[in-house]
């Protein structure tokens, strides 16, 4: 959105050229109270600080069809409302997460994926520990404080999604996102995946035609 101010008796616009999107699609009616326990049942092994599961192609598992249909649907509808292509988004990997109290999640991009996202299948903990993305746009080399009284989209160092149960967010796999700790008594539970594009991209005549 542009924004006209004034300044030194002269005005001047503000305005957005190009942004990152995020999406929220709410899936909590595909989820049933028998796929929450079996999620909760896999076995999970230490991922630097919180737990991950040992099964990593989690949507493959015919315990999770309702889920996996809805997880596509979300991403049918962001190729088609969100990127505007036709191609399509397939999940990859995807696995199970949990952050006990007094853990967090250290800060990441996703490898050879897309788009990832994030599913919060069950009941989130209070609070429910955000997901906090980074932006790094600046030289490293050089520090410049912001003014805390002037962020705004442009400057801000980070930016805080509130997850709610059955939120799925997906976001690009280049950002880099991190967990805060989990300052509850309870257990916060998630489902994280990627996705790669299927179908053709290119151009046949212009010789940079690939089929996926």
């Amino acid at each position: 959105m542009a924004a006209t101010r004034t300044t030194a008796n002269r005005s001047f616009d503000v305005k957005p050229l190009f942004a990152e999107p995020y999406f929220v699609m709410n899936i909590a009616d595909a989820i049933s109270p028998k796929q929450v326990r079996f999620i909760q049942s896999l076995k999970m092994n230490t991922n630097q600080v919180n737990q991950i599961s040992d099964e990593l192609y989690l949507f493959a598992r015919p315990e999770m069809k309702s889920i996996a249909e809805a997880v596509q649907q979300g991403l049918d509808t962001y190729t088609s409302e969100v990127m505007g292509i036709a191609q399509r988004l397939e999940v990859t990997q995807s696995w199970a997460l949990m952050n006990p109290p007094g853990v967090g999640m250290h800060g990441h991009t996703h490898s050879n994926s897309m788009i990832s996202g994030s599913l919060y299948y069950t009941d989130m903990p209070d609070p429910p520990g955000n997901m906090i993305f980074e932006r790094f746009n600046s030289y490293r080399q050089i520090e410049l404080g912001i003014d805390a009284r002037k962020q705004n989209i442009y400057n801000a160092p980070r930016n805080a999604v509130v997850p709610k149960k059955g939120d799925l967010v997906l976001f690009s796999s280049s950002l880099q996102h991190y967990v805060e700790v989990n300052n509850s008594n309870e257990n916060r539970y998630s489902i994280a995946f990627n996705t790669f594009v299927r179908g053709t991209i290119g151009s046949f005549r212009d010789v940079s035609e690939l089929k996926l």
